[in-house]
């Protein structure tokens, strides 16, 4: 938690009338307290501490587009999913009203517990051997998330599962095309191949599409519990295995080049982690699910982390954002097009 980002406050007034109109609140006199998550690179997340209780504000970036920061469908996909996938945070309210804070937003609860990034992990010096346990539950959670009966919540409208693979790998390449600050020749290679090499048959199922270790919270330091799965603007319905390889994506490892453990800091580096290959494993072993074409997924999964760090880089180049965690951003996104091109060359994921 940190103070809230010069450039990025509330409008106090119309959000504590807004908790009023929602019943959340008692008064719009009374005092809060408001403090900025500081761990996620995407949508802003405020803390509201108001009359002894403690509420959640999710609203887009500055300077983004709407279609990748759709609060409505975060809002519906959690409030349609609660009653059979309790690992969500309860929503409270939404709302698209921009004369409110300028842009749509939604009030959910705060949900207690660790989210383990890599900053969390080393603080707290954890043991090898917590890292098994930690990669069970974070894995028996996500298989259980892709079991999901989508149809039975009324989300299946929320995408088109005919045609998933190939949508998305002809819509992040034109993302990418559209945030581009700098000539990429790996990034070229990787479009091209990901075109050409796309698996032509697949299963559809709820995917996340950004789970990793700081998108879930962890009840307690025993491990064994995920209480809630966050961040869910990117979750559609669609191939598994394409939520499988975002989450190889961001699965380093000590193995890695330092540069790519920089680029991409996670707590999957630190001893006692299963590597990626294992992963693949235990989640066909747990799933039933056959990965095939994994290099495919692996690789649209990286390009697909590059795409997204070259957007927010792009925002920060024309000035709508001034976070300065974002600076180095379009060289992580080059890095990661090397490793997905490496990934093709060697033909493997490790």
């Amino acid at each position: 938690m940190q103070n809230v980002r010069k450039g990025e406050e509330l409008n106090e007034k119309t959000i504590k009338t807004f908790l009023q109109e929602e019943r959340l609140i008692d008064s719009n006199q009374s005092d809060w307290q408001v403090t900025q998550f500081n761990h996620g690179y995407s949508n802003l997340t405020y803390l509201l501490q108001i009359e002894d209780k403690e509420y959640v504000l999710r609203r887009p970036p500055f300077g983004a587009i709407k279609r990748g920061h759709d609060m409505g469908r975060e809002f519906k996909v959690q409030s349609g999913i609660y009653s059979v996938f309790s690992k969500v945070p309860k929503m409270y309210a939404f709302t698209d009203d921009e004369h409110i804070i300028g842009c749509p937003f939604y009030i959910m609860e705060k949900v207690n517990g660790i989210i383990l990034n890599l900053h969390e992990a080393k603080k707290r010096n954890i043991p090898a051997n917590d890292y098994k346990t930690i990669a069970n539950s974070w894995l028996d959670t996500f298989v259980e998330l892709h079991t999901v009966d989508y149809r039975a919540v009324g989300l299946e409208d929320l995408g088109k599962p005919e045609g998933y693979v190939e949508r998305q790998v002809l819509n992040w390449g034109k993302q990418y095309l559209k945030a581009v600050t700098q000539e990429v020749a790996a990034a070229q290679k990787v479009m091209r191949w990901m075109e050409d090499n796309q698996p032509a048959e697949y299963r559809y199922s709820l995917v996340h599409n950004d789970f990793k270790y700081d998108n879930v919270v962890f009840k307690d330091d025993s491990w064994n519990d995920v209480v809630a799965v966050l961040d869910w603007e990117m979750a559609t319905l669609g191939d598994p295995l394409m939520d499988l390889g975002t989450s190889l994506g961001y699965w380093t490892m000590a193995s890695d080049h330092s540069f790519v453990q920089q680029g991409i800091p996670s707590p999957t580096i630190i001893e006692g982690n299963p590597g990626r290959s294992e992963i693949v494993e235990r989640y066909t072993q747990k799933s039933g699910r056959e990965v095939n074409h994994l290099v495919f997924y692996y690789v649209f999964g990286l390009f697909k982390i590059a795409v997204i760090a070259q957007q927010i880089y792009y925002r920060y180049s024309k000035g709508l954002t001034t976070d300065p965690r974002f600076a180095q951003l379009d060289k992580a996104a080059e890095l990661l097009c090397n490793l997905a091109l490496q990934a093709i060359q060697k033909n493997k994921i490790d």
